[in-house]
Formats: C-alpha cells, structure tokens, sequence
C-alpha cells in the first residue's frame, strides 16, 4: 500500500470544531438530565454508557475507529483500579469497624459531646466524626442527620440552621475521610498519591471548617436550652451500650490506620491492616466468630439493635457494598476516556489554554470546570473525573503541583455538589432531610467556605506548591517518523 495514500485520507477528514467536539459530552448531559428529573432515576450508569456510544457514533462520523476509542478508554480505566480495589478494601474496613466496635464506640462518645446550648455546634461535629469514620456523607446524613432534624424541631431551631450543620459536618467527612469513594476517586484520575491529596486539602478544608464551627456555635447560643429532654441521645447511646462493648480499646484499628497514614505507608496496605487489626479486635473483644467475620467482609453487616436510627447506620460494610460505586466509576472513566479520544477534552483545554496565564487564573478554571460539569450533568463521579483527566497537564506545565488541582475539584465538587438542586448530592440530601436544597445551602458553611479559601490562597501565593521535579527534554523527531505517526494515527 502507498504510504501517501491513508495520509490522504486524513486530509479529507472534517476539521475540527468546537460545537461538534463537545456535542457527545452535551448529548449525554442532556440524557443524564432525563435519567434525574424526568424519570427520577439517580442512577447514572446507563446514561454514561449512552454516552460511550455516541462517542463512538462521532468518531465514526470523522472516519476514526472504535478500536482506538476503546484502546484509549481502558487505559484510562486502568488509571482507576487501584482506587477501585482501595473501595473494596473500604467496604470491608467498614464492616470490620461495625463488627469491632469501632464505628459504635466513635458513635457513642461522640453523642456524649452533645448539648443543647450549643446544638448546631454539636451536630456539625457530630456528622463530621461520623462521616470521617465511615466514609460516607450520605450514611451520616440518612441516619443520623436525620435524627438530628427532628431533635432541632423539638429544640425551636430552624430547619434550614440544621439542615446546614448537618450537612457541613458529613460533607466535610466525606472531603476528608480515608474510607471515602470521592476521596479515593479524585487523586487516582489526576495521578496523585492519595495521602498527599487528603494532605493538600488541610489549607482549605480545616480553616473553613473552623469558621463554619465557629458561626454554629454563635448561632445556636440563641437557641439553647438546658431543660430540653435529651432522651433520644440517651437511646441512641443505650442501644450501643446493649449491643457493643463500647471502650477505648475498640479504637485501635482507627489508630492503626492513622498511623500507617502518618507513616506514608501506601493506601492498600494500609486499609487492608486496619480490616486485619479489626477483625481481631472483633473475635476477642465483641465474640464475633471467624465465619462471621469472613461474611461480614464479604456482604457487610446488618446491625439488629432494634433502634431505627442505629440499626440504618450501623448495617453497611462489605465488598458489595462498593459494586455500585465501582461499577459507576468504571463507566465514568471509560467515558472520560472516550471523550479525550475523540477530542473533546482537547478542545476545552484549547478554549481554557486562551484564558489561562496565571495561578490565580489555573485555580479559578479549575473551579469553573467542576461546577460547570457539575451544573451540567449532575453526576458526582464524572464532575470529580473528568476536570482532573482535564487540567491534570496544565498544571504540570505552569509548574505546580497537583495536589492544588485535586484540592480544587473536592473543594467545588464534593462540597458544592450537595448545594446544587439538580446534583445528585443536592437532591439526595433534600429528599431525605425534607428541606429544599436553596433552603439550607446558604448556612451550610464549611460548604461554601472552603473554595472560598481555595481563591484565596492562590491569590496569595499560599498553600499553592510548585513542582520542581525537572521535566524531561523534548526529543527532536526526524520529519520521516512524523509522517510514519500521521499514516499510523490516520
């Protein structure tokens, strides 16, 4: 075959343009958003794998090949296995902690710091310790954020004050916690370590959940009352107490973990240890049998306390308990990975590229980026994915590191998703605390404080690091191997 001839053949393809480079992500927004509000249907898988086809369509239409497409998908699927097996080593520390009584024993003396004179105070704490010791912000909210609702209405404090503690605390655990998926998930598409992201986040995360504290405990002053009845408290804690043997002692695989994250071990290693530690701790502190264990790792626990509210929080755990989120992380990433194939990505990057000439500017992108997919399509994995898929060059190239690029995307995705009416994070919380998104966004505080935080630091110069590992030259390719890329790229 003449070697001019495929060559040729990629003169006649059509040129690009913009509207037609991003047709497939707005064509599968467009699906999502019929999937959410039309069928009321948060689940998204199905409309992401609509999307890897049309994706495909397009490229058919420029004359391009699935098989590249898909070449390119998997690899960026692999990108995302080891956070995916860190998941499932999650859902078995998970479960290992309920069994041991990790999780109930943080439970407990957690709801001992609980007051009324300082309610909002105290709930925002409460979900965070929660949230950070299971990983799950919506766990928090559907168990004991809801509790805590109706402890605030018997208090005389206003829905929305609640709702905004409530959801500043577990969102703030779901940033910040080890065990978290959005945790896991961001650092593994950007390429980042996960402990040097969890880390990177403190310069934004902590000040902002300080002054979020600071104003719940101002607020609620106005509302405390020391003659209010805490027998709901008391239950909940009776019921741990009748069912766990609640003692510092249970804390020892939390402090394992912490610990193997002090010491920077790698984050299987670490997880693993802690479901080993715990499981131990479960056979000779709690009597729970090696079978059991092993059924519990596998399938998660299911707590029979008979307390509502204990037994929601408390039956999780277990490898199949991350099936959904892998399952929907490995199509996100595939069609991420479509989409850089086929161009889209390229494209935005060519637009943000004519735009972004600072740090300040980086940073604001990057936010921009988030909220814009996240405004868009509404899902959570895909608005964490694809920016860090994004930018993750860009910042390699103005010299900075990126754990300031990861920082930007949990700090305007993981915390600005709940405050979106249509984000499955914002309608998730509404539906299950019955209050309207726009209702309680504006007092959820470490929410909205942290990006906040996030613009202000980079228009400092703080808490931005530069890169300084040395990049590599550019080689001199021969104008003979360019034409061999074209023909073989064609």
């Amino acid at each position: 075959m003449n070697p001019k001839q495929p060559l040729a053949q990629a003169d006649t393809t059509p040129p690009s343009n913009f509207l037609l480079d991003i047709a497939p992500l707005v064509l599968t927004a467009a699906i999502l958003m019929v999937q959410f509000f039309v069928f009321k249907d948060f689940t998204p898988h199905i409309p992401l794998a609509c999307g890897i086809l049309i994706t495909g369509l397009f490229m058919k239409l420029r004359g391009r090949s699935w098989e590249g497409m898909e070449s390119r998908f998997l690899k960026v699927v692999k990108i995302g296995l080891p956070a995916m097996i860190i998941l499932m080593g999650v859902g078995m520390l998970i479960g290992a902690w309920i069994i041991s009584g990790t999780v109930p024993t943080i439970l407990y003396y957690g709801f001992s710091i609980f007051s009324p004179a300082s309610f909002l105070f105290s709930v925002c704490l409460i979900c965070a310790i929660i949230s950070v010791a299971t990983g799950t912000s919506w766990g928090t909210i559907g168990t004991v954020g809801l509790a805590m609702m109706g402890i605030g209405m018997g208090l005389g404090i206003p829905v929305h004050f609640t709702g905004g503690a409530i959801v500043s605390g577990a969102f703030f655990g779901d940033k910040m916690s080890p065990l978290s998926d959005t945790t896991n998930l961001t650092p593994a598409a950007a390429g980042v370590d996960l402990w040097d992201h969890i880390r990177g986040m403190l310069p934004t995360t902590i000040p902002a959940m300080i002054t979020a504290l600071a104003l719940y405990a101002w607020i609620g002053m106005g509302y405390g009352n020391d003659s209010i009845d805490l027998s709901a408290i008391k239950e909940l804690q009776s019921a741990l107490a009748a069912n766990y043997n609640i003692s510092l002692l249970t804390l020892i695989p939390a402090l394992v973990v912490i610990g193997a994250a002090m010491f920077k071990m790698p984050a299987i290693p670490t997880v693993l240890s802690g479901v080993v530690v715990a499981s131990l701790v479960a056979f000779f502190m709690q009597g729970v049998g090696v079978s059991q264990i092993f059924d519990v790792l596998q399938n998660g626990f299911k707590s029979e306390t008979g307390l509502d509210v204990v037994d929601q929080l408390l039956s999780k755990g277990g490898v199949m308990s991350m099936t959904w989120v892998i399952t929907l992380t490995i199509f996100a990433l595939a069609f991420i990975g479509s989409l850089e194939h086929y161009g889209t990505l390229k494209a935005i990057m060519n637009k943000i590229n004519a735009v972004v000439k600072s740090r300040f500017g980086l940073v604001l992108s990057t936010y921009g980026s988030v909220i814009g997919v996240g405004t868009l399509i509404g899902d959570v994995y895909t608005t964490l994915v694809l920016p860090g898929r994004l930018l993750k060059d860009k910042y390699q190239e103005m010299g900075y590191k990126r754990t300031t690029l990861t920082r930007s995307i949990e700090d305007s995705g993981t915390l600005l998703s709940p405050l979106i009416p249509w984000n499955m994070g914002g309608s998730f919380v509404a539906a299950t605390l019955g209050i309207a998104t726009l209702t309680y966004a504006p007092f959820a505080f470490a929410c909205w404080l942290s990006p906040l935080f996030g613009l202000l630091w980079a228009a400092l110069g703080k808490f931005t690091p530069r890169d300084d590992t040395p990049q590599p030259a550019a080689k001199k390719v021969s104008l003979k191997k360019v034409k061999k890329l074209t023909v073989r790229e064609a």
